[in-house]
């Protein structure tokens, strides 16, 4: 007899509070914890994430390139380049002018005792983000040597290399382009059975990852920073209600139908706190909704540089929140430069837990504000990372879904003149 299958979003939940519960009782007998963590429960989470990252370039890569080679039209993909850009940009700004307002009419950092405040220890990945200007953020893009872009998982870099080389294989003649774009196809279809394969273990990867979190800051050490954390999960259900609930509105699209579609990827982004984990899937997942391929090969991998919703939020109110701790007042000016400074230095960041700290830390130098202030965040951002890198995946799911209704409509306008 067939025994029934527990749904993939279930072993993840599953998976999750079994992790919690590991992780408080780890804490509560601080003896066993050492072993287990680095023999068990970090090599256990380690495995997931790096299982993921492994497959997202080769993805990306192979789908642009047929999604371009196949389509051929290049002033098209330049229109929604540009619409692209366009679209992320305004999102994420929104996003942060969103946080500083709720920043300063909820003050997450008055009247915080410093002296009670757990500092966490912070390491910055190393990736030269430390002074975002627009000029850097160009020239980064194009890549020195692409293979070595390609092992370091620089995404943008992959991009702009697949749709140069997508547009050289689209102007082969057809017999040369045929095989080759035939060779990328079952290239692509692979790497989603892999996918397949890997998240049947993302359950344990959670497990793991959550167990070490708990494990190591136990629930004590929330007590202080609790209005920051309501804070920014207050903030996150906001934007996503009246900000992504409006624009999926006027483009026509079911946002709860979208999220409904897209559960097991918005849990596993919220568990794992790492939203290049589900970037395979989710492209799969908006493919089957109805977004044209080729559009989500494009729009998804750009989004996650350039459309990081949750951590633009959590820009404006982890840099308030650090003023505010210190007693630091910033005038609407300031606070004007800072929107400035946060949309480029928001801008490229990858989708691994942990980036945040360069951007916010970038921020804040820029500012003027202590950067001591990420290490009292950094003991609790775990449960402030995992609702914002939900956001990022939520974000970056509507996105190809907009601007294909966007181009929809403009071609709709177009056969009206033609007719």
């Amino acid at each position: 007899m067939h025994t029934p299958r527990i749904p993939l979003v279930w072993q993840i939940l599953i998976g999750l509070l079994l992790g919690i519960a590991l992780g408080a009782l780890l804490n509560h007998f601080p003896t066993l914890r050492p072993w287990m963590v680095d023999n068990l429960l970090q090599p256990a989470g380690d495995i997931f994430i790096k299982l993921m990252k492994m497959i997202v370039v080769p993805i990306v890569f192979a789908c642009m390139v047929v999604g371009i080679a196949g389509h051929g039209d290049g002033k098209a993909l330049g229109r929604i380049g540009v619409r692209s850009l366009l679209y992320f940009f305004a999102v994420t700004t929104t996003a942060i002018i969103v946080g500083l307002v709720i920043g300063n009419l909820l003050q997450p950092g008055a009247g915080t005792d410093l002296a009670s405040l757990k500092a966490g220890n912070v390491t910055l990945p190393g990736s030269g983000a430390g002074s975002h200007t627009l000029g850097q953020i160009i020239v980064g893009i194009i890549p020195d040597n692409i293979i070595a872009a390609m092992a370091q998982g620089s995404l943008l870099s992959v991009l702009f290399f697949a749709v140069m080389f997508g547009l050289g294989v689209g102007q082969l003649p057809e017999a040369r382009k045929a095989p080759l774009l035939a060779v990328l196809r079952a290239v692509s279809e692979a790497m989603f059975r892999v996918t397949s394969m890997i998240m049947a273990y993302s359950p344990i990867g959670v497990f793991g990852m959550i167990a070490v979190t708990v494990a190591n800051f136990g629930f004590s050490s929330l007590l202080p920073l609790g209005k920051l954390i309501l804070v920014s999960y207050v903030a996150i259900a906001l934007f996503t209600l009246f900000v992504l609930g409006s624009i999926a509105r006027l483009a026509g699209i079911s946002l709860f139908g979208l999220m409904r579609h897209i559960r097991d990827e918005l849990l596993l982004a919220f568990s794992s706190a790492s939203s290049a984990a589900v970037m395979p899937q989710l492209m799969k997942k908006l493919e089957s909704y109805g977004a044209p391929p080729s559009l989500v090969s494009f729009v998804v991998p750009v989004g996650y540089s350039f459309n990081l919703d949750g951590a633009s939020l959590f820009l404006g109110i982890g840099t308030l929140f650090v003023a505010q701790l210190y007693g630091i007042d910033l005038s609407l000016a300031d606070q004007a430069l800072l929107v400035v400074t946060m949309v480029l230095t928001s801008k490229g960041a990858a989708g691994v837990p942990g980036f945040m700290f360069v951007i916010l830390s970038a921020t804040l130098a820029s500012a003027g504000l202590p950067l001591e202030g990420i290490a009292f965040i950094a003991g609790v951002y775990r449960l402030m990372e995992m609702p914002t890198t939900a956001l990022n995946v939520l974000g970056n799911a509507l996105a190809p879904l907009v601007i294909a209704r966007w181009e929809a409509r403009r071609d709709e306008r177009l056969g009206q003149v033609v007719n």
